[in-house]
C-alpha cells in the first residue's frame, strides 16, 4: 500500500510537472491581435508598434486580424466569443469597450464580464481638424459657423459610437450647435474624405493627421483633452479655446476573453508593461500622439471599472440614446 501511494504521489508530480510546462511553453504557435478598425488608423497603427515588439520575445508571429465596423464593436465581440486560451487577443480602444455598451441596447458583449485584462499600451486626445475650406481659423469661429448654419457643417468619424463620434455630439451638447454626423468603417476612410473635402471636420485620433495638417490638407483647430500636445505646438485644447469641461481622452489596451488563465495574462502582460515602459517605446508613442500607461491586469481592470461609469455619465449628459 505504500509503495502504491508512493507510486501515485510520484504520478500526481509528474502531472503538475507536464502541465506546468504546457503553461510554460505558451505561446506554442501565432498569436491573433483582434484590432477593431481598418488598416491604416491610428489605433491600427499603435497596435503593429506593440506587435512588432512583443511577437520577437515571444518568439511566436503576433497576426493583425483588422475586424471593423459598428464602432469598434464587431472586432470586441469576437474576442468575447474566442476560445480562452490566449491565442485570441483585443487590442481595444475606449470606444469598443466603455462607450459603445452605453449606447447600443442590442450588443451582446458585457466590457466588464466578458474580457479579462492585460495590460494598457497608452492614452491620447483626438484633435479637432477642418478642411481648410471650412471659413474657420478657431474653434470660437467655428461654433459660430455652426450655429448660423445649423445641420450643414458634416463631421466624420470612425463609427457609430466611436469616440469620434461621441466627441462630435459632446461639441454639439455643449455648445447648443447642430452637425451632421458621417459614419465610417474606421478612421482612414473618413480621413481619406475629411482630405478630399467632401466632408468638413472631423474629431479624431491625433496620428492620423499630423503629417496632414502639415501639409496644409487639415487645419487643426484644438485639442480634445485637457493638456496640449507636442504634436501640435499652438494648437489649444477644445476647453481653452471656448468650450468649458470639454474632455475627451481615448486609451488603448489588451484584453483577452474572459476565463483566459492567468498565467498567461500574466505573461502577456509581463511582456507590455516591459516594452511600453522602455525610453525607446516610449519615444514611438508619443512620436504618434500617446502617452505610455503601464498598469498591472489588477490596475487596468480597476482603471476599466472606473471609465466604464465615467463614459456612462458622459454618454447620458450628452443625450445620445440608445440605437
Amino acid at each position: 500500500m505504500l509503495k502504491l501511494n508512493k507510486l501515485g504521489g510520484l504520478l500526481a508530480g509528474a502531472i503538475l510537472c507536464i502541465g506546468a510546462a504546457a503553461h510554460a511553453a505558451y505561446p506554442e504557435k501565432p498569436i491573433h491581435l483582434i484590432v477593431p478598425f481598418p488598416p491604416g488608423g491610428g489605433t491600427d497603427a499603435t497596435a503593429r508598434l506593440i506587435a512588432g515588439e512583443i511577437g520577437p520575445m515571444f518568439g511566436q508571429t503576433i497576426v493583425i486580424e483588422n475586424r471593423a465596423g459598428a464602432g469598434g464593436s464587431i472586432g470586441a465581440q469576437a474576442v468575447a466569443d474566442a476560445a480562452p486560451d490566449g491565442y485570441t487577443l483585443f487590442f481595444t480602444t475606449t470606444g469598443a469597450l466603455v462607450i459603445n455598451p452605453h449606447l447600443y441596447k442590442n450588443l451582446r458583449y458585457d466590457p466588464i464580464k466578458d474580457f479579462k485584462p492585460i495590460a494598457p499600451v497608452g492614452s491620447s486626445a483626438n484633435v479637432l481638424v477642418v478642411h481648410p475650406g471650412v471659413k474657420a481659423d478657431t474653434v470660437e469661429e467655428l461654433i459660430s459657423l455652426a450655429k448660423q448654419q445649423p445641420g450643414k457643417l458634416t463631421y466624420g468619424s470612425s463609427g457609430i459610437g466611436s469616440s469620434s463620434h461621441l466627441a462630435g455630439v459632446l461639441l454639439e451638447s455643449l455648445t447648443g450647435t447642430k452637425l451632421t454626423h458621417v459614419p465610417y468603417k474606421g478612421s482612414a476612410p473618413a480621413v481619406t474624405d475629411l482630405v478630399g473635402g467632401r466632408i468638413d471636420m472631423m474629431i479624431d485620433n491625433i496620428p492620423s493627421h499630423v503629417e496632414f495638417a502639415k501639409a496644409g490638407k487639415v487645419r487643426p483647430l484644438g485639442v480634445s483633452g485637457l493638456t496640449t500636445s507636442p504634436l501640435f505646438p499652438g494648437v489649444p485644447t477644445i476647453a481653452q479655446a471656448g468650450v468649458p469641461g470639454y474632455d475627451i481622452t481615448i486609451w488603448y489596451g489588451i484584453l483577452a476573453p474572459a476565463g483566459t488563465p492567468d498565467e498567461v495574462v500574466k505573461k502577456v502582460g509581463d511582456a507590455i508593461r516591459q516594452v511600453v515602459a522602455t525610453p525607446e517605446m516610449k519615444e514611438k508613442l508619443e512620436k504618434i500622439g500617446s502617452d505610455p500607461m503601464v498598469q498591472t491586469p489588477e490596475e487596468f481592470a480597476a482603471f476599466i471599472g472606473k471609465e466604464n461609469k465615467k463614459w456612462a455619465d458622459i454618454v447620458e449628459k450628452s443625450g445620445a440614446a440608445k440605437e
